[in-house]
């Protein structure tokens, strides 16, 4: 959908998705749309994270392999206690996201700091590409 990608989720291959979907046969495959589109292919749904809590959550599955960063798991089982999320990549872990905390967020909060000053033109674009990832999956 763009040039550019998530050195992450670039980090998915097709060959791993089938050796985790082998090791579950019964899991459904949760698939980010930033993974390549081999990937995307093997999905049974592509979603963003939050559509993807949403999915397992609304889902009479009860077991899923999620394609996105590690992170996600530990929210999705604990908003789906009955069930079952297995990591596509135990490898797909983002340091960039890791450097945000509690800390760093209740500061944020608080202080109302960092400010961050993004001209019109780039936040209109950053807008338009976030909305269709955002769509990619509901059609």
């Amino acid at each position: 959908y763009w040039e550019g990608y998530c050195p992450i989720h670039e980090n998915l291959h097709a060959e791993q998705v089938m050796r985790v979907k082998a090791a579950h046969p019964e899991a459904l495959f949760l698939a980010h749309p930033e993974c390549r589109p081999e990937v995307l292919e093997l999905a049974d749904e592509v979603r963003s994270t939050s559509g993807m809590i949403a999915y397992a959550g609304e889902s009479s599955a009860r077991e899923f392999i999620i394609g996105t960063e590690t992170g996600l798991l530990y929210p999705l089982a604990g908003a789906n206690p009955d069930k079952r999320f297995y990591p596509a990549d135990p490898h797909m872990v983002c340091p960039d996201m890791k450097k945000t905390g509690l800390k760093e967020i209740l500061e944020a909060l608080e202080t109302l700091r960092p400010e961050v000053k993004v001209p019109e033109g780039i936040r209109d674009k950053a807008k338009r590409a976030v909305e269709r990832m955002l769509g990619v999956g509901k059609g």
